[in-house]
């Protein structure tokens, strides 16, 4: 009897994603906007890197770290968007067990150190901003890689303990999840064991992930701004505003659809609306990164524009 208990409780071991519902052509033309904004998310971020990588003005540390968020940008995407994209086309819209148990890891992953590495901007525009004379021995580049690499092995690490949470779910009912990926509060709401652990580890890892590096970004966005305000030149202000303008916008966009997903007590409410926040956050966010970056950006649209007049 125990043995055919165990049996029923882990045999599901697919899940079907709905995607959207909605009639064919609907769903083809969805297919159709989410692989045009794929391939402009990796475009627009290989752009970025490639602009840092060719012209030495701007390897700098801010820059190291753009690149790293440009990075990240196109691993999250590429976690989520080719499976979303199959999904609605019809043609991949199974997924089994350990494929969601990765496809969250990466994404949960790569979302931790993307939080990481926004707030280590911060406080690398803080240091630039409130001790520039001190700026370039305090921000080596030595100093700079090693807080690059401890952002990418917290990010990793802590969520490889949420994953092996995860791995011990037992599904034995529905198998159909609400979505166009692997969500996190989809999956859950189908286990047919107690999740409570589980959320409880969400809401922990996400308060201290995303709350705790929101946190460093808004002290240090106090120090810069009261800063700036001091300065007596109008023009000096505008040129240190303009060196934080991006990176403000990018965290705002970030941090408001992420804490959003993932900052509650409860994973499963409101499933369709996490649905519609997730398209943001997953294909929209890393779509507007690089064109944020370079829209905003003094240093960036000039190498962008030397690399267009050379062409």
């Amino acid at each position: 009897m125990a043995g055919a208990e165990i049996e029923n409780q882990t045999s599901v071991q697919k899940f079907i994603l709905l995607g959207f519902p909605g009639s064919w052509y609907f769903r083809m033309s969805l297919a159709m906007m989410f692989s045009i904004m794929y391939f402009l998310t990796i475009v627009g971020n290989m752009s970025v890197i490639a602009l840092v990588w060719t012209h030495p003005w701007l390897h700098t540390p801010m820059y190291f770290f753009l690149c790293n968020i440009s990075f990240l940008d196109i691993w999250y995407t590429t976690a989520c968007a080719p499976k979303a994209i199959g999904v609605m086309i019809g043609k991949s819209q199974t997924i089994s067990f350990t494929g969601c148990i990765l496809q969250l890891y990466f994404m949960f992953s790569l979302g931790s150190t993307e939080c990481i590495i926004l707030a280590v901007m911060a406080y690398d525009r803080y240091l630039a901003i409130c001790h520039p004379l001190r700026y370039s021995s305090l921000m080596n580049s030595t100093f700079s890689t090693q807080l690059a690499l401890i952002s990418w092995l917290c990010g990793f690490l802590v969520i490889s303990v949420l994953a092996s949470l995860k791995s011990r779910l037992s599904f034995c009912g529905p198998n159909i999840i609400n979505h166009f990926f692997c969500d996190i509060d989809s999956w859950i709401a189908l286990s047919c064991t107690d999740t409570r652990l589980v959320e409880l580890a969400i809401f922990i890892i996400s308060m201290n992930i995303l709350l705790g590096s929101c946190a460093i970004t808004l002290i240090s966005y106090v120090y810069i701004i009261s800063t700036i305000c001091r300065i007596p030149s109008a023009q000096s202000r505008q040129k240190a505003f303009s060196t934080c303008s991006a990176h403000l916008t990018v965290i705002t966009i970030w941090y408001g659809s992420t804490i959003f997903l993932y900052v509650k007590p409860s994973a499963q409410n409101s499933l369709d609306l996490n649905r519609i926040v997730n398209i943001f956050s997953t294909i929209v966010t890393p779509l507007l990164n690089p064109f944020i970056y370079t829209l905003r950006n003094k240093e960036v649209k000039q190498a962008l524009e030397k690399v267009i007049s050379g062409m």
